[in-house]
């Protein structure tokens, strides 16, 4: 009887860091399907594509921000009113509208 007990706690019970592990396992795999949801949900899956691309986020309103890619690099513009010496602000001189037959109309203000 004493050999049947000394197998059955023989296993990996024994170990309480083996919790751990699992528990950091657990959380890993949380995170890659956390992070494939976030980019798959905000359409995000041109960051990762080898094109070139250019996107408007909050266009016309005051936090309106313009993300390009070009090769590797990825440059974000901020318009503003007031410009700075690194050129990286600006502000909005018009309003651009794209109409049912993909002509793109721009109109100053």
């Amino acid at each position: 009887m004493r050999q049947r007990r000394s197998i059955l706690n023989s296993g990996e019970g024994s170990d309480p860091m083996s919790v751990v592990s699992n528990l950091f396992d657990v959380a890993m795999v949380f995170a890659v399907a956390l992070m494939v949801a976030l980019v798959s949900r905000y359409n995000m899956t041109e960051m990762f594509s080898q094109e070139d691309f250019t996107m408007v986020k909050n266009p016309g309103k005051d936090n309106m921000e313009i993300i390009t890619k070009e090769g590797e690099k990825i440059n974000r513009y901020t318009p503003s009113e007031n410009n700075d010496a690194s050129g990286n602000k600006g502000k909005r001189v018009g309003v651009a509208y794209e109409l049912e037959n993909g002509d793109i109309i721009y109109v100053p203000e």
